[in-house]
């Protein structure tokens, strides 16, 4: 039978959690709100809309997200031509493809952003598919990232594992029904990404790669 092998890409694959921390803070310092750094990193791996919603709740004049979200996306923007891949991030991917695992993305990204993101993984040749943001209807921690993912790939959630940084990962993942790994690179700690649902947790994806015989993806 075939197995899929799912990742999250922000701060799992590529290192731009910080990036998005900051354009997001200066995104809210221009529109006038206050919002620690730290909050910020804490929801970074929501959709923009639930982001927003999460950091400013009723302070916010809804009307004004998508102002919000326009102001993120053109600062992130700047960065799209050097955006860093993780250490053998691409080298998974292409190892796991050949070992005979369906490698499908499942990520809040989207558009030129999606495109960035795989420019800096390039590791094309190894993707199956990949699940975006236009793709559902809601985002994680709601399952559904995963869900279109295992559609792709043509695999049932018990046949799946999902790689992911962020504690939205981790809950999506499992309320898909999949095993779910987490990375440590994306800034949040080990014993958050395990009470939310990891199995294992991993440093980056070169650490996943070097002990790859002794994990769920052997």
């Amino acid at each position: 039978m075939e197995r899929a092998a799912v990742f999250d890409v922000d701060g799992t694959l590529v290192d731009t959690n910080h990036l998005h921390v900051a354009t997001w803070w200066e995104a809210f310092r221009q529109a006038g709100h206050k919002v620690p750094m730290h909050a910020i990193h804490r929801s970074v791996g929501l959709g923009s809309e639930d982001l927003i919603a999460r950091l400013l709740g009723h302070r916010r004049d809804p009307d004004r997200d998508a102002e919000l979200s326009a102001a993120h996306k053109a600062l992130y923007g700047q960065y799209f031509d050097r955006l860093p891949a993780f250490e053998d991030a691409g080298r998974l991917l292409r190892r796991l493809d050949h070992d005979g695992w369906t490698v499908v993305l499942a990520t809040s990204a989207s558009g030129p952003e999606l495109s960035a993101l795989r420019r800096a993984i390039s590791a094309d040749d190894a993707i199956t598919g990949t699940a975006s943001a236009e793709d559902v209807e809601k985002g994680k921690p709601a399952p559904e990232p995963v869900e279109r993912a295992l559609e792709l790939a043509g695999v049932p959630a018990e046949r799946a594992v999902f790689v992911g940084d962020t504690v939205w990962d981790m809950r999506a993942g499992s309320n898909a029904g999949v095993r779910c790994l987490g990375v440590l690179c994306g800034g949040i700690p080990r014993a958050d990404l395990k009470e939310a649902g990891a199995e294992a947790v991993y440093d980056d994806p070169a650490h996943l790669l070097s002990d790859l015989k002794n994990s769920p993806l052997a």
